[in-house]
């Protein structure tokens, strides 16, 4: 039997007294992509953070690899094969391109593959390349994203969570991640992505789930869900 590369069951989680996620369960297998769309504080952002360890779980249970998870530290998940590019990039915007994607292998002391994956990032990304020396904090949105997404492959994930992707980017800078999404999942890399573009997230995944007040309202494969009227006419306003 197949195991899930991440597996949710019943998970709830909030800040302080405000809870925010209630009872939800979702899985991601192996090499595949799958994205959670929903509205703006409907607790996505959440639901990724207490996955990555920065928010703590108050019940239910994460899994990787069918090992459980649940409040590990941000490192041991980094070392079981979890990468988290969050919302709004938060990069280190006083150092360097290249400073910020080896900051992704923080954890890793092969340099010699270290050194080889840093060339890859940049053959994906060309225009890091170029600006290898300059501020990170100085590249456009659509530049930062890449910076974003290149220190998590970084640190050889097998699960790449992806925090609104396309969040305040011009559209031909979506589309090229998009397409480099595309590759890095052709690649054995599963992603769960986080996404309020609910047509290109739906377009790119093979799954969807939909969360609205902290809550999984609707699942199923993303051609499914992208012509069901509810959510065409919650997304979409289009009956």
């Amino acid at each position: 039997m197949n195991v899930a590369k991440l597996h949710v069951e019943g998970l709830q989680a909030g800040y302080g007294d405000v809870q925010v996620l209630w009872d939800i369960s979702l899985e991601v297998n192996p090499g595949e992509l799958v994205c959670l769309i929903g509205s703006n504080g409907a607790g996505k952002s959440t639901f990724l953070r207490c996955i990555s360890g920065v928010v703590p779980a108050t019940a239910g249970k994460v899994s990787i690899d069918g090992r459980d998870m649940t409040n590990a530290p941000a490192a041991q998940l980094v070392s079981a094969g979890v990468a988290h590019v969050p919302e709004g990039r938060r990069l280190f915007s006083a150092m360097s391109v290249r400073d910020n994607l080896l900051m992704g292998a923080y954890l890793r002391s092969d340099h010699v593959e270290i050194a080889a994956d840093l060339e890859r990032v940049y053959a994906m990304f060309p225009i890091l390349g170029e600006r290898r020396r300059q501020d990170a904090g100085t590249l456009s949105g659509g530049e930062q994203q890449m910076c974003a997404i290149g220190r998590g492959l970084m640190a050889r994930p097998s699960l790449l969570l992806i925090d609104e992707l396309s969040l305040g980017l011009a559209p031909r800078a979506v589309e090229m991640l998009i397409e480099r999404l595309r590759e890095i999942n052709s690649s054995g890399v599963a992603i769960l992505l986080v996404e309020q573009d609910v047509m290109d997230a739906l377009d790119l995944a093979e799954r969807g789930y939909v969360i609205a007040n902290g809550r999984v309202t609707m699942s199923g494969a993303s051609d499914i869900l992208a012509n069901d009227p509810m959510v065409r006419e919650a997304f979409l306003g289009l009956a």
